[in-house]
């Protein structure tokens, strides 16, 4: 099909009704010896993830939730995120996602913002929080250990896990839910007006999001005792969708990764061979580089789903080439559960593309200016998303559920171009384009062209600002092993510049080591150009920090 206008919309999809405890418990009914996780040496059969499922319900039953309150859960990839969160499910609660990496404030402020009533959370990260007055009012800490537990001035509410699970309690019938209404999960999301703000996703958001993505893939795609290496974290979106839910509802074992070590994942790898690996660019930066990681067996993955980021397209050659998988790059976001396109397997994919939408998704590029105005193909505007994965709104937030969700529309501040064909291209977030001199600069474009670089591991380039230009633009490289600092800063210059089409005679770049800058003007096309490539090294600990300047 081609497309005069950027507007496109996928397949016919039909979600299934049912809430994700129910998805839990027909897995359990279907296949209860088979495994449903691995997390070191143990493995966790779906009949013993649901009995484990009911008895947490209990413990977070016997302190009082029930259907609408909240329970957070702060842990990293391991067996209790999942029994915790799916005993929240048949309660008919919601999960409040918190992040284990954040400080004490973001802490208090989701407890706080979302009124939560219990927080699972591991031992070691409740050492740091114990001071919390938000903790004081929550009905019960359950605190999980890996190991001996350390030494804690326990208030009373902080119990462990293990002695709750170990207390003979009364299961609670589960709960009926209504799936398209219901909310299932607050996921806290960064934004843009700098208040984290709760996304309320439905149990029909999360099961219908899934489902979508089966469905891309076919039917047939996620065979019963596949294993999946979750990678991704659970607690963000991307890991909690593509990691646990799919698995759960095809009746897959996730290959639980509590944090990305790389000896420890490719150990994994070679332990248990997975067949899928949903995960982020940086994982596949770092197994692409990896000198020995054919000897682990990496060939035995053939699906990477590749999310939360975008891919450089150097990367997914790398990689591909390593391990002989497809990487389908894909694109989501917090409020949308979070996938909307995505690349396909069989064969129907571009690189440097996020994809087509999924099926039931429809999605346009929209005017920057008042977000009414459908454009043409390859214009560059806003993406904005409509299907039955987007979010029901904010919590507590109106007037940025108002801002964000327009006549079912979900603006998603991302600014992308369409094809002929109906693939999506994301060039920025509208919030992270560099305007420069008046000159727009997309960050990634700067990033695919250092990526190519030979010396060049991984790339993020921002805009910091400037007095006279607005915004300059510093990209933060890590350079590849045994790759020399030492003349960096010509050579990257000299490559963006060939990169660019910059003539080599143009006016040399300033070191910056005490040169002053030049104050003139800038009113050629060749200096734009100019503006966005030329480049100057400062040292960093363990980085090369790389600004660009115009210097015409």
């Amino acid at each position: 099909m081609s497309y005069a206008a950027s507007e496109s919309k996928g397949q016919p999809f039909e979600c299934p009704a049912y809430s994700l405890y129910e998805s839990l418990e027909a897995a359990a009914a279907r296949l209860p010896e088979s495994p449903a996780l691995f997390f070191y040496q143990h493995a966790v059969s779906y009949g013993q993830l649901l009995q484990g499922v009911a008895q947490m319900s209990a413990v977070l039953y016997e302190q009082g939730v029930r259907r609408g309150d909240r329970v957070a859960i702060m842990l990293p990839n391991c067996p209790q995120y999942v029994i915790a969160f799916y005993a929240a499910m048949r309660l008919g609660a919601v999960v409040v996602q918190v992040n284990p990496m954040y400080v004490a404030r973001e802490v208090e402020y989701t407890l706080v913002d979302s009124g939560a009533k219990v927080l699972v959370v591991l031992d070691r990260l409740y050492a740091g929080l114990a001071s919390l007055d938000a903790l004081n009012r929550l009905a019960q800490v359950l605190l999980v250990s890996f190991g001996p537990a350390p030494e804690l001035a326990q208030p009373t509410n902080a119990v462990p896990w293990n002695a709750a699970m170990t207390t003979a309690l009364r299961i609670p019938e589960a709960a009926a839910v209504d799936p398209a209404e219901e909310v299932a999960v607050l996921q806290y999301t960064g934004g843009t007006t700098g208040r984290s703000k709760g996304a309320m996703l439905t149990h029909r958001n999360l099961v219908a999001n899934a489902w979508q993505s089966i469905q891309v893939l076919g039917a047939d795609a996620y065979r019963p005792g596949d294993k999946i290496l979750a990678a991704a974290p659970l607690f963000h979106v991307y890991g909690m969708s593509v990691g646990m839910n799919i698995s759960i509802m095809t009746g897959c074992a996730m290959v639980l990764v509590p944090r990305f070590e790389m000896e420890e994942v490719l150990q994994m790898i070679k332990a248990h061979a997975p067949r899928f690996f949903p995960g982020v660019p940086t994982m596949y930066v770092a197994i692409a580089h990896h000198p020995q990681a054919h000897e682990y067996g990496v060939d035995s993955i053939e699906i990477c789903n590749s999310g939360s980021a975008p891919l450089p397209v150097e990367v997914m050659k790398k990689f591909e080439e390593r391990t002989g998988a497809k990487i389908l790059e894909g694109y989501g976001l917090s409020e949308a559960s979070p996938v909307t396109h995505t690349n396909r397997a069989d064969g129907t994919r571009k690189a440097g593309s996020i994809g087509q939408v999924l099926p039931g998704t429809e999605a346009r590029i929209v005017d920057l200016g008042t977000g009414m105005e459908t454009l043409p193909v390859g214009k560059v505007g806003e993406l904005i998303v409509r299907g039955p994965q987007v979010m029901k709104g904010y919590w507590n937030m109106p007037e940025e559920t108002q801002q964000a969700l327009r006549d079912g529309w979900l603006y998603t501040g991302d600014i992308a171009r369409m094809d002929e064909e109906g693939f999506y291209y994301i060039v920025d977030r509208k919030k992270d384009m560099i305007i420069s001199s008046g000159f727009n600069i997309y960050p990634r474009d700067v990033e695919e062209v250092l990526y190519r670089h030979p010396d060049v591991q991984e790339a993020v380039v921002i805009g910091v600002p400037d007095e006279y230009r607005g915004e300059n633009v510093k990209a933060i490289l890590v350079l590849k092993p045994g790759a020399a600092e030492e003349g960096i800063d010509g050579k990257l210059d000299e490559w963006c510049r060939r990169s660019s089409g910059v003539p080599t005679g143009a006016p040399p770049v300033r070191s910056a080591r005490g040169a002053a800058e030049d104050g003139g003007r800038e009113d050629s096309a060749a200096c734009a150009e100019g503006m966005r490539w030329r480049s100057y090294a400062v040292r960093g600990i363990g980085f090369i920090l790389v600004s660009t300047k115009c210097v015409c």
